[in-house]
């Protein structure tokens, strides 16, 4: 592999030139091959001994020394071998599956075990997730374990995710926000690993990390991650404080495409500079591309995790051919003579919009939905047109049940569920819900006799709880398992008005196209909860979907 084929005359390629908006510019990416050991630079140090003491620990280059690619190198000179004094902070920012990880990994190691240990400091890397948090601590040990020279320098502590260097007594640990650790230490080499999943323009867990890092004049900050959506977030902000202000002393890279074509090879090249090395998979970016133009939920979060584009996650969640195509009538004989029928509710607001949906699968592995909303009578002209919905005639045409007064009876939605459905001979085995109100709702159930026998499973609203449901419904869609009738109003409404947003790992949730007012989508999350069951019992019918294509 010819690592550096678009270097000339020791010069810097035009792509890296192109990504560095702050900091020193390397303008030799080889020299630290041949200078003896003693007139290494720091940032050279790190290349050397990444080069003479590691080697990668897995994939087609595994056992072999761990050389890194041109534009990695770039970050590394870039980060350490300023003039104009310390580099205190340094931003890394490209598309997912390009090699961030292992050119910080290289970077702590050296700080670890390497030629740049300090007696007894404290080494830290941070996420938001502690599965996040551990990735880097899991590279960073295999890197070691698989690297004969380090024998011995080192131990590493799986239980507190710790590793030890033994020469200068380094400790490095990973931390994260959700296990509220790290506090009242002096932390000398801080990373923090997806910064771009921070929302808001600070955070709390980062803030204290931060100010735990006065105790050295030489402290240093890695930020690194895919971009984030919004320009509000912190990871925003910081990339566009260094480009703009062009401080000496912050290192900021960002690759990222210009075009917002799916399937811009140039802008493949500029958000995935690893592409040119031979490591990042062309074929894996292809294949996501073919998807994300298939199911518009998915184009922005492609530009975002493939291209590093700065653009908003929200996107609409179902395109509206595939929800005609699943629009197919609704049996409820299927529901009475179903092995297993479940319930996904989504309660609002007392005095808002609420949502019930069974599911039952058919023998001829169809899923059939009906919807059941639930909303009160007093003031629904105000919201009528708060939301831009014709809640009245709705409740008219009996789509929606509406009982009299301010706020919804809990007690009255069970009621009204169990008459219902025991007039259909229904029988509800498991019901799936949001832990909102599920307290007070389960224990009307328990008054009103609905359901007691039925299983009961919170389903957590976030990220992680949503994401693999949301994959199923959308297999279930792209397959033609779905019948919804077409006209049921309140599924209707969530299917046209539902955006779907990812974290930078691409996990993935529902929120509303209007996020103070407008159409609800209830119906869809409440559909999206009772259809699981059924969509992962289903035969795996693989990626096969020429019938949408065509």
């Amino acid at each position: 592999m010819n690592r550096l084929s678009d270097v000339t005359d020791g010069g810097l390629p035009d792509y890296i030139a192109a990504a560095i908006k702050s900091g020193p510019v390397p303008r030799d990416l080889e020299g630290w091959r041949t200078k003896p050991v003693g007139q290494l630079t720091d940032g050279e140090k790190v290349l050397r001994f990444a080069q003479d003491y590691l080697v990668f620990p897995e994939g087609k280059m595994i056992g072999k020394p761990l050389v890194l690619d041109p534009f990695q190198c770039a970050f590394v000179l870039a980060s350490f071998d300023g003039s104009g004094g310390h580099i205190n902070k340094a931003i890394l920012s490209m598309a997912r599956r390009n090699g961030k990880s292992l050119t910080i990994a290289v970077i702590l190691l050296a700080y670890i075990v390497g030629p740049l240990r300090r007696e007894a400091t404290l080494v830290r890397g941070a996420a938001m997730t502690r599965e996040q948090s551990g990735l880097m601590y899991r590279l960073m040990a295999l890197i070691l374990q698989t690297s004969p020279r380090m024998k011995g320098l080192y131990r590493v502590v799986p239980s507190s995710k710790k590793i030890v260097g033994l020469k200068a007594n380094v400790e490095y640990q990973s931390l994260s926000r959700d296990a509220k650790s790290g506090y009242g230490m002096a932390i000398y080499v801080l990373v923090v690993d997806e910064c771009g999943a921070i929302d808001a323009p600070n955070d709390e867990f980062l803030d204290m990390l931060f100010s735990s890092m006065g105790t050295y004049s030489d402290s240093k900050t890695f930020l690194i991650s895919t971009q984030a959506p919004s320009d509000a977030a912190f990871f925003s902000q910081e990339i566009d404080t260094a480009t703009r202000e062009t401080l000496p002393n912050v290192v900021c890279h960002l690759y990222t495409s210009e075009s917002e074509d799916l399937f811009d090879r140039e802008g493949w090249l500029q958000a995935n500079p690893a592409l040119r090395g031979g490591y990042r998979s062309l074929e894996d970016i292809e294949r996501n591309a073919k998807d994300a133009s298939l199911i518009p939920a998915k184009a922005n979060g492609f530009l975002n995790l493939f291209c590093n584009r700065r653009v908003s996650l929200r996107n609409n969640f179902i395109a509206p051919q595939i929800w005609r195509d699943n629009s197919g009538p609704v049996d409820m004989d299927v529901f009475r003579r179903a092995p297993m029928v479940t319930l996904g509710i989504d309660l609002s607001r007392i005095n808002d919009l609420s949502a019930a949906v069974i599911a039952a699968k058919d023998e001829e592995e169809n899923i059939h939905v009906k919807c059941y909303a639930f909303t009160p009578l007093d003031n629904v002209e105000a919201r009528e047109r708060r939301d831009r919905i014709p809640l009245q005639q709705w409740i008219k045409d009996g789509h929606i049940y509406a009982p009299p007064g301010k706020t919804l009876d809990y007690d009255m939605i069970a009621a009204w569920l169990r008459e219902e459905l025991d007039r259909e001979e229904i029988r509800i085995d498991g019901i799936y819900f949001d832990r909102y109100k599920a307290k007070e709702f389960f224990a009307a159930c328990d008054r009103e006799s609905f359901a007691t026998g039925a299983q009961r499973v919170e389903v957590g609203q976030g990220f992680l709880g949503m994401s693999g449901r949301i994959q199923a419904f959308e297999t279930a869609l792209l397959q033609g398992k779905i019948r919804h009738g077409g006209n049921q109003v309140i599924l209707n409404m969530g299917a046209a008005t539902a955006v779907v947003v990812s974290d930078p790992a691409g996990n993935r949730k529902l929120t509303r196209e209007h996020l103070n007012a407008g159409p609800k989508i209830d119906g869809t999350i409440a559909c999206i909860m009772a259809i699981h069951e059924h969509v992962a019992r289903l035969e795996t019918l693989g990626a096969d979907i020429s019938w949408w294509i065509t």
